[in-house]
This record gives structure tokens, C-alpha cells and sequence, in this order.
């Protein structure tokens, strides 16, 4: 008879690479609408952005933000204009309800971009939200933390066959 012994536990991830992920992941978003910002999107290329309304540095005017409590999705495809994109965040012009409006919007605050020309998307959790928990957690807790890119959107669009990238797949369970 032969007895197996149970898998060990992970070890404590001191690295934080769910956060060092998310951070990358966040870039790519930033090089995307860089690069829109300097040469227009190229081809069918369209953007689907969601974020957080509630966070401090996310300025957008009173009646968006009445209107949108929690979470927005903006689409950046035909009319938008004045994006400017830095290292921490982007603003850009649109309407609304045939209203201009001027949002600027930290990449720490977006929960989900997706792209629906080629079906690729990115879905992330509030950073500190996921600090929070682990430094709440028991010890042995952490590896119940939430996932890194998990949060989904109400709004986001559902299309079939969408490349959604999440950390899920690859976490040990």
C-alpha cells in the first residue's frame, strides 16, 4: 500500500507578482491609447474603457457622476478628441447626451479595457482592494486573495469568442 503525501502549500508570494501583472498589463493599455493619441486608432481598432467613478483622482463632471455612481464605460472610437495619455492616467473629451465633457481618468482606476476589432480584452481589480484583503487576511488566507484581474463590468460589451487575459488560469489553486 502506498501513501501519498499531500501537496505543500504554496509559498508566501513576498514577490507580489499579481500586482507587478496587473502594473504591466496596465501598460499596455497606456502604449494603446499613446499610440491612438499620436496617430489616430488604425484599421477597425475601437476601444471599450471601464473605471472606477469613485476613486479621487478620476474628475468628470457631477452629472456623470450621479449618473454613474460606481463604474463607467467609455468607447473611444469615432468621436473623441484631445486625448492626452501620461505615465499615471489619460483625459479625453466626449459627449454625452450631446453634452462635451472632459474626463480624466487614472490607469489605477480602469477595471477593464477591451478592444472588439479583435477581440481582446483586459479586466482588472482595484489594487487596493487587493492590498486590503491580504493584510486583513490569516497567514495561511493570503492564497484565497482575489485573483488579480478578475473584476468584471456591467457594461463591458459580451461578445462572443472574446480574448479575455485573466491571471486565473495561471494562479495554483
Amino acid at each position: 500500500m502506498t501513501t501519498t503525501e499531500p501537496p505543500a502549500p504554496p509559498a508566501d508570494d513576498f514577490m507580489r507578482y499579481d500586482l507587478l501583472t496587473q502594473k504591466a498589463l496596465r501598460g499596455v493599455v497606456r502604449d494603446v491609447l499613446a499610440r491612438v493619441a499620436r496617430e489616430g486608432a488604425p484599421g477597425e481598432h475601437h476601444f471599450y474603457i471601464s473605471f472606477r467613478t469613485t476613486d479621487p483622482d478620476v474628475k468628470l463632471s457631477s452629472r456623470l457622476r450621479e449618473r454613474y455612481p460606481a463604474e463607467m464605460t467609455i468607447v473611444l472610437q469615432h468621436q473623441f478628441w484631445d486625448l492626452i495619455v501620461s505615465d499615471i492616467g489619460f483625459e479625453v473629451g466626449l459627449s454625452f447626451g450631446g453634452v462635451p465633457e472632459k474626463l480624466v481618468v487614472p490607469f489605477d482606476s480602469v477595471t477593464g479595457f477591451f478592444d472588439p476589432s479583435v477581440q481582446f480584452g483586459l479586466k482588472f481589480d482595484n489594487p487596493d482592494e487587493i492590498e486590503a484583503t491580504d493584510e486583513d487576511a490569516e497567514p495561511d488566507a493570503a492564497e484565497d486573495a482575489p485573483a488579480a484581474l478578475v473584476a468584471a463590468t456591467e457594461e463591458a460589451p459580451a461578445e462572443g469568442g472574446a480574448q479575455v487575459v485573466s491571471l486565473d488560469k495561471f494562479r495554483k489553486k
